[in-house]
């Protein structure tokens, strides 16, 4: 029996600029342990992944965030890219969406420069994570502990730092969100 069956997984993307593996990777992952990953994003239509700064493929939009609900998801998905999360985290509804799941005591994965829109969400105080090298500073002023691993879990929050990390990033992923709820979480 796989451990991710009957569940819904969130991935938040936006319309450009998200990191192409850290988007198929971990939905292969989901996929492959009877999940049931969701696209959601800020606009219909598809949304253009990239591969570092090249043009990747394109992908089928799920849901708009403003139609969707974190009630509805047992984890939440963040790929990076430098360009994604920077827009994901100036829209109020994506921020609202993903502060939701923290609240809710949900899973959640980020990999790369995602944690952007985790800092906007204001849910990374107190928590021990990693990122890309260059959020470090970001980070720390946010009042998170940061650390150069290749996977950091607390509490049912998933970080890693690249692509390379990916494998120990999905491995991570679906272990939290196949455990549900984390009381932690929200702390």
């Amino acid at each position: 029996m796989s451990t991710l069956t009957g569940r819904r997984v969130a991935f938040v993307a936006a319309p450009e600029g998200t990191e192409q593996v850290e988007l198929t990777e971990p939905w292969r992952a989901v996929q492959e342990a009877g999940g049931r990953p969701e696209l959601i994003s800020t606009t219909e239509g598809e949304i253009q992944a990239f591969k570092h700064l090249d043009r990747g493929d394109k992908f089928p939009v799920d849901r708009v965030v403003t139609d969707a609900s974190p009630d509805d998801y047992d984890g939440l998905v963040l790929p990076g890219g430098v360009a994604n999360p920077d827009f994901l985290r100036t829209n109020e509804n994506i921020v609202r969406f993903v502060r939701e799941f923290f609240a809710q005591h949900k899973p959640v994965a980020a990999i790369c420069h995602a944690p952007w829109t985790l800092i906007e969400a204001d849910v990374v105080r107190g928590r021990r994570m990693t990122s890309w090298p260059s959020l470090q500073t970001d980070l720390r002023n946010a009042g998170a502990e940061w650390v150069d691993e290749e996977v950091v879990v607390d509490h049912g929050f998933v970080t890693s730092r690249k692509p390379d990390d990916l494998p120990a990033f999905c491995s991570k992923a679906i272990e939290e969100i196949a455990e549900g709820k984390h009381r932690g979480q929200a702390a």
